[in-house]
Formats: C-alpha cells, structure tokens, sequence
C-alpha cells in the first residue's frame, strides 16, 4: 500500500515538472509572443515522451490555452482557488475527478464527479487534451497528498517562472536556488544601505 502510494507521488512529480516546464515554454502570459515549436518538442522530449512526436501549428495553439489554465492554478493565491482552477480544466474529461474540501479530511479527490456522457471538448487534438488532463490530475494528486498548492509563479523580481513544489516543507517561493539567493542577497544589500543612512 504505501509503495502504491510512494509510486503515484512520484509519477505525479514527474507529470508535474513536465507541466510547469511546459507553461514556462508555452508563456502563456505573454500572448502576443510567438512561441517556437522547436522549444515545445525539446521540452517533451527532456522529460522522455515517447518518439515520434509531431505538433502542428494548431497543437502549440491549444497547449498555450492549456498553459493559461494552467498557470492559472500555480497562481492561485491559495489551495481553493488552486481547485476551483483545476476542477475548471477537468470538467471536459468523462467520469473526471473533482477536488472537494472535506474540514476534517482536508482535500481529496472524488472520482466520477464530473458528467459521465460529457467527452473531450470537440476539436483538442490528442496532444491538447493529454497536457490537459495529465497536468491537472498530476496537479490534484499534489494537493491530496500535501494539502497545499501544487506549485507556484517564482516570486524573485522580474522571473515569475512556474515550477511544481513536491516539498514536504514549507511551500516554496522561487523556481530555482538561484533565484532565492538573488533574492536574499538583494534583500541584504537593501538592509546594509538602509543601516548606513
């Protein structure tokens, strides 16, 4: 039972990574910017998604619909705003589970929740709807199993790039070390400037 559950985790940790290093590539946040396919297939294939991998034009385009969703829950500023996120991106999935918060369980999933005639919203190709449901699901597991967000938007200034918290600690703030400790260093400087004063 709990090698079952160690598994899940860590295949959702990897869904995870997958996810937030895809809306990093996708920027959602900045529409007008062309994204390069090239950097797309690069990213899935650093996270050893299977050969052959073909994206069309129309594919990118709805992977960066997915990636504005998406980027949306590792946004939220707190866990039920991560779900109502989440439980937005699952509904087009048959059976889909939803997020429910229980106060003396905390959140958990509910399997079948969703429309059982309801399919896959017409026209999302198949790479479309798997960043979709994959990235969701993977998403949800982390908020079960931690009870918080499942990631977070680097808050260091200027970076805001998305990453997936698989910690058991306190939820992180940056997507990287480095990130944080420009962030400290900044922060140092900015108190021995004001002590000199």
């Amino acid at each position: 039972m709990v090698e079952v559950a160690v598994g899940a985790y860590a295949r959702a940790g990897t869904a995870a990574r997958r996810a937030a290093a895809l809306i990093a590539v996708l920027r959602p946040e900045h529409p007008a910017e062309r994204v390069d396919p090239a950097l797309v297939l690069r990213t899935l294939r650093d996270h050893h998604e299977p050969e052959p991998i073909v994206l069309t034009d129309a594919d990118v385009a709805g992977l960066r619909s997915v990636a504005a969703a998406l980027r949306a829950v590792l946004g939220a500023p707190d866990a039920p705003r991560a779900a109502e996120q989440l439980n937005v991106i699952l509904v087009g999935a048959p059976g889909s589970p939803r997020l429910s918060y229980e106060p003396a369980a905390g959140w958990r999933m509910d399997p079948g929740a969703g429309d059982p005639g309801a399919g896959a919203p017409v026209g999302r190709s198949p790479w479309v709807e798997w960043f979709a449901t994959g990235s969701a699901l993977a998403f949800a597991r982390l908020m079960v199993d931690r009870q918080v967000k499942p990631g977070g938007l680097c808050a260091a200034a200027g970076c805001g790039t998305p990453f997936a918290d698989l910690g058991r600690g306190d939820p992180r703030r940056y997507c990287s070390p480095r990130c944080a400790t420009r962030e400290r260093v900044a922060a140092h400087r900015r108190r021995q400037a004001a002590d000199a004063r």
